[in-house]
């Protein structure tokens, strides 16, 4: 785990000026798989439009060269470059001011308040500590000690996504 964790530290160091130069944000690396790795590059574009397949193919080939030359994973790998989609992962401070008011399933490291597992809307993040409502209770979950956490496909976001009807 250590050594992914090094190894995709140094994959976002690599490739994040060039992403950001191509009008890219990226939002998260991943390596996953054991004996034949994944390395999953997930972007957003810069300017706010939906990602394209030409976007994710011209992603692909640039970092592509850029980490044939800089080499950080010393074993075969399988690139995979992707958007972060609708129900997208959260993984920086930002996201979650940037998604409040829309529902998230977080995954902490350690109980927090007694449970390891929220589903709830965001009221944002106050001083690193992610603000969630559920049905029944506020819970104040400090953004170190989330493992994994993603927005749940809702109405809401849909209709948050959905750009305006074009009209005639």
């Amino acid at each position: 785990m250590a050594f992914e964790e090094s190894a995709t530290g140094r994959v976002a160091q690599e490739i994040t000026p060039a992403l950001e130069a191509m009008g890219y944000e990226l939002v998260r690396v991943h390596l996953s798989g054991g004996a034949s790795p994944t390395l999953q590059i997930m972007a957003e574009r810069r300017d706010g439009a939906a990602m394209t397949v030409d976007d994710c193919a011209q992603i692909s080939r640039d970092v592509s060269a850029l980490l044939d030359v800089s080499d950080p994973i010393p074993t075969a790998y399988t690139l995979e470059v992707s958007s972060p989609g609708i129900d997208r992962p959260l993984v920086r401070e930002a996201d979650y001011a940037r998604f409040a008011g829309f529902v998230a399933r977080i995954e902490t490291d350690a109980p927090v308040d007694g449970r390891r597992r929220f589903q709830g809307r965001m009221l944002g993040i106050e001083d690193g500590v992610v603000l969630v409502k559920t049905e029944k209770d506020m819970f104040r979950v400090p953004f170190a000690r989330i493992n994994r956490a993603k927005l749940v496909l809702t109405d809401d976001l849909i209709a948050a996504t959905v750009p305006p009807a074009a009209t005639n």
